[in-house]
């Protein structure tokens, strides 16, 4: 039964991850200068992606002439970068139900940002005792690190402590109904050293300028959720190997402890029981198969000689499925073979043997299969760049008539609107899902500036972020729309997080 929290580290590795195809194309000026620039607009290619420009329909009775939209032919001299998404409905025409649920997609790519780099602000609050979360009891915060206990761990424990107290009653008959208790200081301890074994790997990786989301005991052991991956094979092989270190440490003390007691007594069953399964922790954890730590470990190696991480997570990987299969079949038949069930084949122990080996196998072959894939993902990370995924925009005073603003943008090939003030210098952003909820006949009387949003600090955006620097920054400061700009703070465009998003989910779909 100590064998059923072996699992106990899995680093968990929230892995951000884009891809797109897109090419750059020019940036906009300043002071309502064409954001085209002076070759004209041009849209990248996206997968799947509707028109998204800021086209608007043929004008109401109560227009001014001209004021939306304009002839196709005049749009075909724009570059490739525009002529991608001109068989769309323009922003203009979009409906409230597509603005809501364009919303619902940049809501989600932030979702997304946190889920894959997940650097959260939990790390930098005091702990008041006991607090629920998604993540289950905040139980503290050691090195600054958020310690969760899951739900699933008050069941692992229950069956811990009707495992251990039944060993318990053949051991020490005399102890009656307190060994239960007993039993069950059995199973904190463990998953005391369980935590040890976790914050093992969180110091290291903290060592190393790794940031660390958190610590979670669950049903099958704990994980560390390391949120960057190691630079080099020689660090990573560190961190996945302190972890196993420290539980044969453990293992280490407790036998010295048991030296100093009598044995049979209760001290030294527990001490025997702790040295036991801090052992086992230690050698399933070295076993050399992904996501264990031993896995990562293979991993680190065959990245020093290939030069290749890609290489090593693959060969660490696919090692990590033939070990499920070994686990499936050689757990149970180890354990009948050395005598350790009393009930012969067809017994409860044997049924029981058999049940935990399939749990443990799947573990590991889902584990593996997911750090592949991540990695796969990772892979592509630096192909997430803010200046392919920009829209052109287009630089308009605040008191600008919405109308007019779209006739502008329509001219210059642009997909976004920026409000400046008269030096031509950025203030706010007009939001997308804001054109949309004004009726196309109040359009001329509407100023821009009452639809933008304020630009912060973090909403601008160099032009020259990408991979895990561009996630970082957008988790830092959450909004449907940034300004991206060059070195020299020239405007090049707007990013939405809804073409974040579709770039992610691109590359979630790409063959690999």
């Amino acid at each position: 039964m100590i064998v059923i929290a072996a699992v106990c580290e899995g680093s968990g590795r929230e892995e951000p991850v884009a891809d797109t195809d897109n090419g750059d194309r020019p940036p906009s000026g300043p002071g309502g200068q064409d954001g085209a620039g002076s070759k004209g607009g041009e849209d990248r290619p996206e997968r799947g992606r509707p028109d998204t420009r800021l086209d608007t329909p043929e004008p109401s009775g109560d227009e001014p002439a001209g004021a939306y939209g304009e002839d196709s032919g005049d749009r075909a001299g724009q570059s490739r970068d525009d002529s991608a998404r001109d068989d769309g409905d323009g922003l203009g025409d979009r409906t409230e139900a597509e603005a809501a649920d364009r919303a619902s997609a940049e809501g989600r790519t932030h979702q997304t940002t946190q889920t894959t780099r997940s650097g959260s602000a939990e790390g930098g609050t005091k702990s008041r005792g006991w607090q629920l979360s998604s993540g289950g009891i905040l139980m503290g915060r050691p090195f600054g690190v958020p310690v969760y206990v899951a739900p699933s761990w008050f069941l692992v424990a229950a069956l811990i402590t009707w495992v251990f107290g039944g060993q318990l009653d053949r051991v020490l008959p005399e102890l009656g109904g307190a060994r239960y208790l007993i039993a069950l200081f059995f199973a904190v301890a463990f998953y005391a050293s369980v935590l040890v074994h976790e914050l093992a790997h969180t110091v290291a990786a903290l060592r190393f300028n790794l940031p660390v989301r958190r610590i979670q005991l669950q049903f099958f052991g704990g994980v560390s959720e390391i949120e960057k991956e190691s630079e080099t094979p020689g660090r990573e092989f560190v961190l996945a190997f302190v972890g196993p270190l420290l539980s044969l440490v453990l293992a280490g003390v407790f036998y010295g402890g048991m030296q100093l007691v009598e044995p049979g007594t209760v001290p030294g069953v527990l001490l025997a029981g702790l040295m036991i399964s801090n052992l086992i922790v230690a050698v399933f954890n070295l076993l050399p198969g992904l996501p264990l730590d031993g896995g990562r470990m293979l991993r680190a190696v065959v990245w020093k000689l290939s030069g290749r991480p890609m290489t090593g997570t693959v060969a660490a990987a696919w090692t990590g499925r033939a070990l499920a299969i070994v686990v499936l079949i050689g757990f149970p038949l180890a354990t009948h073979a050395g005598g350790f069930t009393d009930e012969g084949v067809g017994g409860v122990d044997t049924l029981t043997d058999a049940l935990l080996a399939a749990i443990l196998a799947a573990i590991i072959w889902t584990g593996a299969g997911n750090a592949l894939r991540m990695a796969r993902l990772r892979e592509r990370l630096p192909d997430l760049r803010a200046r392919t995924l920009t829209r052109r925009a287009v630089p308009v005073e605040s008191a600008t008539p919405l109308s007019e603003a779209l006739r502008r943008a329509n001219e210059a090939g642009a997909r976004a609107l920026v409000v400046v003030d008269a030096r031509g210098e950025p203030l706010s952003l007009v939001r997308e899902a804001a054109i949309v909820g004004v009726p196309e006949h109040r359009r001329p009387w509407v100023a821009v500036s009452t639809l933008a949003q304020e630009l912060k600090a973090g909403m601008r955006v160099p032009a020259e972020l990408a991979g895990e620097e561009l996630l970082d920054h957008l988790r830092a400061e959450p909004a449907t729309e940034y300004l991206v700009v060059e070195e020299t703070g020239e405007i090049y465009g707007v990013l939405s997080t809804g073409d974040v998003e579709k770039a992610f989910v691109a590359a979630m779909g790409k063959p690999s």
